[in-house]
This record gives C-alpha cells, sequence and structure tokens, in this order.
C-alpha cells in the first residue's frame, strides 16, 4: 500500500530496483514491521495498472525510464520500480563455484555455493524463471548450439552450478512478456498494511551524526522531506549506492572535500573496485535464407536476438570454471536501423572475471549533477584482459567457420583474434553487469565498505544490500545472483 510518508518507519529501503524488490517483500513478511521502499523513478503499480508496452516487451531493451538518455552504454542504469528487470535481457545465469569461495573469503559462510544453494532456488520459484521454449529458437540460434557440440562443447545447465559448455538461460519472460522483479516480488506484497512503497521520490543524502543514520533527506513531487527509520537499507544499485554514500560523507575523505562534502566516516572503498564484463561483437553477413528465415519468424511474434550461449574457458580461468560468455546474436539491430527483411548476425566475446577495476565518483553533491563513472575496462597492467576477449574472440572464429554456422552468413573478412589492442578497446561493448563499488570484506580488510551481512562500517543502523556488495563479479548475467543475494541479505537483516 502507499501512505502518506509522515511516520517513522522500522526499516527504509532505499532504491526500487532487482533487489529493492526483493528486500520490500521479504523484510515486510514480518507484520510487526513496518517497511517502506523509496524509489527514484515510477511505481506503475501492479501487473494489471498498465504498465507502459516498452517495459513490457522482452523483445527490446527499452531506454526511457533511465537515469540518463543517451549516455555512454556502460553508463546506463534504470529509473523505476523494478529496476534494470525492466529494461535488460531477462536472462538469468549463474556463475562458478570459484565466485563463491571468493565470496566466502570475503563475506563468511553464508555466501558459500552450498549455503547460497536455498536463495538461488528461492528466486527460481518467485520470479518464475523458466526454460527457453524450444519455439523461441530461430535458425540461427539452433546452428549455434549445433556449432558449440561441434566445437566440443556438452550441453550444461545455466541456470545452476557447473562447468563450461553451451546452451540456453533462463528466462523472466513467458510469451514476450518482461516479468520483472517488480511482478515477482512487490505485487504479492502490495496489499500488506505494513509497506509504503514510495515512487518518485529522489533520497539526496543521508543524515549522518555521531555513527548513525538519523534520517534521509529525500525530494518528492518538489517538496522536500525526511524520512526516518531504525535501520536504513541502501540499494540503489553499483552506481547509485556508492553515490548516495558519497553524497552522504561516507567514503574517501579527500574526494569527499574535493566534491564539497563533509566527511563523517573515511571510507576508502566507496565507490572502488568497480567491475563490469566487456566484451566485442564481430558483426557477420547474414545471407539471404537467414534473413528470410529471421522475417519469418519475425512475422509470427517469437524473433528473440538471442537465446543461447557458451560457457568458455581462457587461459586464465580456474580449473573447471569459465571466464568467457560467448553469444550468438540474429535479429533487429541494437543501434541503428536496417531496411524491413534484413537482420544484424554476429558473434560476441565477454569477459566474464577481468582483473581490471574502474571506480565511481561524485562531480558535486548535488544529486542531479552526473556521476563521475569510469569502467576501466582493460586497464590491468599485466594486459590479462585483452589477452582472454582474445581467447574468446578465437572461439568466435571457430564458431563463424562451424559446418552449422558458416551456410548462414558471409565469410569472415578478417581474424578478430589478431585485432590490435587499440581496436579491442575501440570496439569493446559491455554486458552490462557492473558490481563491487561498496565491496563486503573482512575486518582487516582497509577497502572494504560492508561486512558479509551488509553492514556499513562505521555506521551502526546502515546496510547496503545490492550488486555493489559483490567484491568480485561472477561469471555469469548478474540478475539472478543479485536476487540470490538480496534473498541471503533481507534474512540477514531480518536475523539481527
Amino acid at each position: 500500500m502507499t501512505e502518506n510518508p509522515a511516520q517513522k518507519y522500522d526499516l527504509l529501503v532505499l532504491g526500487g530496483g532487482v533487489a529493492g524488490c526483493v528486500l520490500a517483500a521479504r523484510l515486510s513478511e514480518d507484520p510487526a514491521r513496518s517497511v517502506c521502499l523509496v524509489e527514484a523513478g515510477r511505481d506503475h503499480g501492479p501487473r494489471d495498472a498498465g504498465w507502459p508496452a516498452g517495459l513490457l516487451d522482452a523483445r527490446s531493451l527499452p531506454r526511457e525510464e533511465v537515469w540518463e538518455r543517451h549516455a555512454p552504454v556502460h553508463r546506463v542504469r534504470a529509473r523505476v520500480i523494478g529496476g534494470s528487470s525492466c529494461v535488460n535481457g531477462c536472462w538469468n545465469t549463474w556463475g562458478t563455484s570459484a565466485d563463491h569461495a571468493q565470496w566466502e573469503r570475503a563475506g563468511g559462510p553464508a555466501w558459500s555455493a552450498a549455503a547460497m544453494e536455498r536463495h538461488r532456488k528461492a528466486a527460481v520459484r518467485q520470479m518464475g524463471l523458466r526454460a527457453v521454449p524450444d519455439g523461441e529458437l530461430s535458425a540461427w540460434s539452433r546452428a549455434a548450439l549445433t556449432a558449440a557440440g561441434e566445437l566440443g562443447y556438452g550441453e550444461v545447465d545455466m541456470g545452476a552450478p557447473g562447468g563450461p559448455g553451451y546452451g540456453t538461460p533462463l528466462l523472466n519472460a513467458v510469451d514476450g512478456l518482461r516479468w520483472n522483479a517488480a511482478f515477482g516480488y512487490l505485487d504479492p506484497a502490495r496489499s500488506r498494511p505494513n509497506l509504503t512503497l514510495l515512487g518518485d521520490t529522489a533520497v539526496h543524502r543521508l543524515d549522518v551524526r555521531g555513527g548513525r543514520v538519523h534520517g534521509v533527506r529525500a525530494e518528492r513531487d518538489g517538496a522536500r522531506l525526511t524520512l526516518t527509520a531504525d535501520t536504513y537499507v541502501v540499494a540503489c544499485g553499483t552506481f547509485g549506492s556508492p553515490a548516495l554514500l558519497l553524497r552522504s560523507g561516507l567514503g574517501p575523505a579527500a574526494h569527499l572535500r574535493e566534491a564539497g562534502v563533509r566527511p563523517e566516516v573515511d571510507l576508502p572503498g566507496v565507490g572502488a573496485n568497480l567491475t563490469d564484463q566487456p566484451g566485442v561483437f564481430v558483426p557477420l553477413a547474414p545471407t539471404d535464407g537467414l534473413n528470410a528465415a529471421l522475417a519469418d519468424k519475425e512475422a509470427r511474434g517469437e524473433l528473440y536476438g538471442n537465446r543461447v550461449l557458451i560457457r568458455a574457458a581462457s587461459p586464465y580461468a580456474p580449473d573447471g570454471a569459465w571466464d568467457l560468455h560467448i553469444l550468438a546474436n540474429a535479429g533487429p539491430p541494437l543501434y541503428g536501423r536496417l531496411p524491413p527483411g534484413r537482420y544484424e548476425a554476429g558473434l560476441s566475446s565477454f569477459l566474464m572475471k577481468p582483473a581490471s577495476r574502474g571506480r565511481v565518483r561524485l562531480r558535486s553533491a548535488d544529486l542531479a549533477d552526473p556521476l563521475d563513472i569510469d569502467p576501466g575496462f582493460f586497464t590491468d597492467p599485466g594486459g590479462q584482459d585483452l589477452a582472454a576477449v582474445r581467447a574468446g574472440l578465437g572461439i568466435v572464429e571457430d564458431l563463424a567457420r562451424s559446418a552449422a554456422l558458416s551456410p548462414l552468413v558471409r565469410p569472415l573478412e578478417e581474424r578478430p583474434s589478431e585485432l590490435s589492442d587499440e581496436l579491442v578497446r575501440a570496439r569493446a561493448g559491455t554486458y552490462w553487469h557492473p558490481v563491487g563499488t561498496c565491496a563486503m570484506g573482512p575486518a582487516d580488510d582497509p577497502g572494504a565498505v560492508v561486512d558479509g551481512a551488509g553492514r556499513v562500517r562505521g555506521v551502526s543502523n546502515l546496510r547496503v544490500a545490492d550488486a555493489s556488495v559483490l567484491p568480485t563479479v561472477p561469471a555469469a548475467n548478474t540478475q539472478f545472483p543479485v536476487l540470490a543475494t538480496a534473498e541471503l541479505l533481507a534474512e540477514a537483516v531480518l536475523r539481527d
């Protein structure tokens, strides 16, 4: 329900994206606790309230309800209840045991693969994650699966622990309808009298004094307001969460002074350790036959640009794990336009476990001022990230020449694996999976911002509970791991 936001709450959840929807739903299951979810973007209401068609179409990547229009692609972040689950590709994949080993070292045994298994299963149930229907596989997708087998890969379950191989992701989409986290988690909770949902409410900063948060300074319908709670849970995402902490005086003291913010707690790790997954798309020219097959699929409303992938290992991947996603795309171009009946096809090499790190900083303390975001792609001193992506481009070459795919496209005019470092950098895009800017870590880690339960160092009643707490990016699309992360951290809040 939505109420007058004048009262004090037991729990304030700041940010209504994927993690925020999970947190609000799980924390409000206890009727004795009052919970308020605050989101800067619109709350379009329950599923049957008339959501914009663009946000519901699982065949597209809508870019209307975002923080910055026409910004570089690595800066895209949703501004709407449901967050990135309203604008992404509806893919859900799981990472490696090596991911969990890294997280367990940082956050304790609750982050082990075995301990997180029940949270993984809870996310599958609540979001209704499902396998790709056979009818959604295009001629290109089917050929890509066959080609992966030609290269010696075996079929694997992309939504569960395992090893390298090929397969299809789990989807939060049904017959073209994007089933976002607001539908999966918030809709069953909306009628609870102890849950307040505040859309169109931008949080400027936390009022931090004496090692505690004493309130949230926000703006709604042009009016300033203060919200108070016993416990504050930040879930503004990998860019938004560090920005809110920084505006509130929590972060590297020298940077805060430069931005005109009085330091309250010197936390060097806030905004540091930004990790995202870069990759290179190799375009391939479809034959007339492939264009015709894709046009027929589109006419029947069944054309999806990508429904298959390969989990592959570069020479830098741990034994039994993978550090590459090889994607096979064919459909309308992601950017620009083509004449009717003609489509874009290609193969991509995405690096899932980069060594490079970027950062998020403030330009000023003003919420309206765009953030200073540097993804740091290919900045690792040893050049490992470039070499790993290039190894994936070698797999791309093999796929393009396979017996299954080669009849559908024109031959490659270059060898992508031999691109210069400068061309790899110039052609690199992002998988849109940033993490790590409020990373968890043990007490002796000077760069850690939170502990394994999301508690912020130096502030007794403040937590962070979203992708920003993950110290390393999983070898997966991050929506699914973030759903499980939010399940885990909601439980930690209730336990305390």
